[in-house]
């Protein structure tokens, strides 16, 4: 373990949709997530199968950016050796993840194993702190030397905002603990070598082994979330495109941004202003659900639904 100081456009679909069955701002408090591994292992792009091929649990955590469980390049961690060789997770748990719990990780995470080549193993309604934003996972491709696929430090927020939506290729990488060149290779213990990628390295080729999906489910308001989005008003509401904005906090507003039910930004103003009071005109926007994003200077974040007739 080394302690230092990733891919699409959030949508803001599922966000939206918390706001309407709540009726409250989305929070960047505490999110949770279901994570889907999908593997495609297969003889074609990975060479021959193994006898059983097979997926080890798939473990990892979620942490803050003062610690690295692993990381390419570098030499892995003795718990990270165990996993991609033997897909014996306690070292990796016991001696590497627990200890930075509370400081710089929230928990470990224990997803299933996955006893074929091809399947799914989900983790679902992971809970994760706005304090330790970043995912690592790993996963021994079973049986082989030291293969496996991993994610490292992949962050759940945006600008602020929680990311509703990650879709990630999963690509194998050697640990560079064993020197086996096939599945079935004897052990060759390797000392000092590094994580790698296997892209087009015997019996792999170019192609994904899988792929990693992790979708937001809902949000928590925090306490001073929930206080600034009770103190901004919007009227009238539904309107024709004209609305005023009350803000009773003491908060500054550092902008606001509009979006349609399809996530796309529609309107992004900066302020950097008190806003105590600020009429909006949009005149030419269509009938229909729109979504009013405001975000004070320290970060807390209110969300309205506009309705445009």
């Amino acid at each position: 373990m080394k302690r230092t100081t990733t891919l699409l456009k959030p949508s803001l679909i599922l966000i939206l949709i918390f706001i309407i069955s709540t009726t409250q701002s989305f929070s960047q408090s505490v999110a949770t997530y279901d994570i889907v591994f999908t593997s495609v292992w297969n003889s074609t792009d990975h060479g021959a199968l193994p006898p059983g091929p097979h997926w080890s649990k798939l473990v990892g955590a979620n942490h803050n950016g003062n610690v690295t469980f692993l990381q390419m390049g570098q030499t892995a961690s003795a718990g990270i050796e165990r996993i991609a060789e033997d897909g014996v997770n306690s070292v990796f748990k016991n001696n590497e993840v627990d200890p930075t719990i509370p400081t710089d990780t929230q928990q470990y995470i224990d997803g299933n194993s996955l006893g074929s080549a091809t399947g799914t193993i989900t983790i679902s309604d992971l809970e994760v702190s706005e304090d330790f934003p970043l995912l690592t996972l790993v996963s021994m491709i079973a049986p082989s030397p030291d293969w496996m696929i991993a994610v490292n430090s992949i962050d759940l927020r945006v600008g602020g905002d929680w990311n509703s939506s990650i879709n990630i290729d999963l690509f194998p990488y050697d640990a560079g603990t064993d020197n086996g060149t096939s599945y079935t290779s004897p052990d060759n213990n390797n000392i000092g070598g590094i994580i790698t990628s296997l892209v087009n390295v015997g019996p792999f080729n170019n192609q994904k082994i899988g792929t990693l999906s992790i979708t937001l489910k809902s949000v928590v308001l925090s306490d001073k979330d929930a206080a600034f989005d009770n103190s901004i008003k919007v009227f009238p509401n539904p309107n024709k495109g004209v609305f005023t904005i009350n803000n009773e906090s003491q908060n500054f507003i550092k902008h606001l941004k509009l979006y349609d039910t399809y996530g796309n930004e529609i309107k992004n103003i900066t302020t950097n202003s008190r806003l105590i009071t600020s009429t909006v005109q949009l005149e030419n926007l269509s009938s229909g659900l729109y979504f009013l994003k405001l975000t004070s200077q320290e970060g807390y974040v209110s969300a309205k639904k506009i309705i445009v007739e």
